[in-house]
């Protein structure tokens, strides 16, 4: 009696459990494979076009960015061609043998060579290293200096600079500036021998501007003093 009972109760949960069963299929429904899959919110976001307008820069790497488009800009100013440059580069194509550092190492040999000529009053070293406009005037100094009885004594110490400051062509004339910084001893004796000017013992640091120039298509590489001047 006791089994039969019992056998009523798991027939009854079973059909319990088999509506139960029933009910769920009806509201989840089965799966067939071609259900649509689930909205992705993020993956929709990401494929909308619009969702770019959304994306801000790094403050770092905008930052980055600038500093790589000032440094571009600095370059290009650093490229420009200076008129200097612009000056040296007209030269070199009218006389492709111009060096401007053999160019100098000639300005400090000619500078030497024609202050020791001025201080001696030796216009025949002269004539040929200045123009007849810059020899004029240097003969103009050492005839007053011969009139009035006077010696020039000049000690050139060294020539401790020497750069180009200007260039340019001049038709078909090289016309360069160079900035030469030197240190000299100047003293002018009257006939007795007394000093009138300067001190033996002081060493003048002389900043002068001397200008040469030369003809790019003569046959004669030197090159001639045309102007001299002191900066301002």
């Amino acid at each position: 009696m006791g089994e039969g009972f019992q056998f009523l109760d798991i027939l009854f949960f079973a059909m319990v459990a088999a509506f139960l069963v029933l009910r769920l299929r009806s509201v989840l429904g089965r799966r067939t494979g071609h259900e649509r899959r689930p909205e992705d919110a993020v993956s929709e976001r990401r494929g909308n076009g619009a969702a770019k307008d959304n994306v801000v820069s790094l403050p770092d790497q905008q930052r980055g960015a600038d500093r790589a488009d000032d440094g571009a800009t600095d370059a290009e100013a650093e490229a420009a061609e200076t008129p200097l440059s612009a000056g040296l580069t007209q030269i070199r194509i009218a006389d492709p043998d111009f060096d401007p550092e053999r160019f100098l190492t000639g300005v400090g040999a000619a500078f030497e060579m024609i202050v020791t000529a001025f201080a001696a009053g030796d216009r025949a070293a002269l004539k040929p290293l200045l123009a007849p406009e810059v020899m004029e005037n240097f003969d103009d100094a050492i005839a007053a200096r011969e009139k009035a009885g006077e010696r020039l004594e000049t000690t050139l110490v060294g020539v401790k600079s020497a750069e180009i400051v200007e260039a340019r062509m001049d038709g078909r004339a090289a016309v360069v500036t160079a900035k030469i910084v030197s240190e000299q001893v100047n003293v002018t004796h009257d006939a007795d021998g007394n000093i009138v000017s300067g001190d033996a013992n002081y060493v003048a640091t002389v900043t002068d501007l001397w200008t040469f120039s030369r003809d790019t298509r003569a046959r004669d590489p030197n090159w001639q003093l045309v102007e001299t001047a002191s900066p301002n």
